[in-house]
């Protein structure tokens, strides 16, 4: 059975997914899709941390898992045990997400032996798009196929307990699938992964910018809000709203 899995920001997303998905991934897209930010870069442990918190109240059944922000882990060991044992200790989160495969293996094996479930991300990671040049898709050539089994072998051997596939050729990911033990999350790779992922403003058509081309959109969710917010706007300026139904009468029993 496909492991279903969306991102949640906020309490009330959190409370109407949680029947629906197996993992709610509070993902650092939070400082573009809430926050306004150009990329992910702008996500900070603390505001992983709020939102965190705020998914984890809306949660009783899912596996609620933390992006582990740019900044947070890159550096040592050290440095991801402690920004991992912080965002497990506020929010009470079951695990974390890390971008990275080879450079990033020891610091996934240093968060599992404290442990702290890691998940991790290989493929098109958001967090290096400056880096690379822009969002570019993986395992179009034999060197970044090669590199791409070894960041998976190297995640599976550090620990974590699951991996995402990101922006990668669908066959290269179907492969990746196959190669390792461990389950394999797409958002943009293979229908053969083990599961997937989507970032839920995208999903329900709430994304202000450009829709990345493998998002398939189950609802409208912005046309409703603004055909909602344009009928109140009429009302209120011809003062129809509020009506005899919208206010307090000064009655005896409930007086203003």
């Amino acid at each position: 059975m496909p492991i279903v899995c969306l991102t949640a920001y906020t309490y009330p997303i959190a409370r109407m997914l949680d029947p629906h998905v197996d993992l709610l991934l509070v993902g650092d897209s939070v400082a573009m899709v809430l926050h306004g930010h150009e990329t992910t870069l702008g996500a900070s442990l603390d505001m992983m941390i709020a939102h965190g918190q705020a998914v984890t109240r809306g949660s009783a059944r899912a596996c609620v898992v933390i992006d582990m922000p740019a900044g947070s882990y890159e550096t040592s060991a050290e440095q991801a045990v402690a920004a991992a044992r912080r965002i497990v200790g506020e929010t009470g989160c079951q695990a974390v997400k890390l971008e990275g495969g080879v450079d990033m293996a020891a610091q996934v094996a240093a968060i599992v032996a404290e442990g702290i479930p890691v998940m991790g991300h290989i493929g098109l990671q958001p967090q290096s798009v400056e880096k690379d040049g822009g969002y570019k898709i993986k395992g179009r050539t034999k060197e970044n196929i090669a590199a791409l089994f070894r960041d998976a072998e190297a995640v599976e051997k550090a620990g974590a307990f699951s991996v995402v596939i990101e922006g990668t050729v669908e066959a290269i990911a179907s492969e990746l699938t196959r190669h390792v033990a461990i389950p394999t999350i797409g958002i943009g790779a293979s229908g053969d992964c083990d599961g997937q992922i989507l970032v839920i403003d995208d999903m329900i058509g709430m994304t202000v910018d450009r829709v990345p081309k493998f998002v398939k959109q189950y609802a409208d969710l912005r046309g409703v809000i603004a055909d909602a917010a344009a009928r109140y706007a009429a009302e209120v300026r011809s003062r129809a709203f509020p009506g005899p139904d919208h206010v307090f009468p000064a009655t005896r029993k409930d007086k203003a």
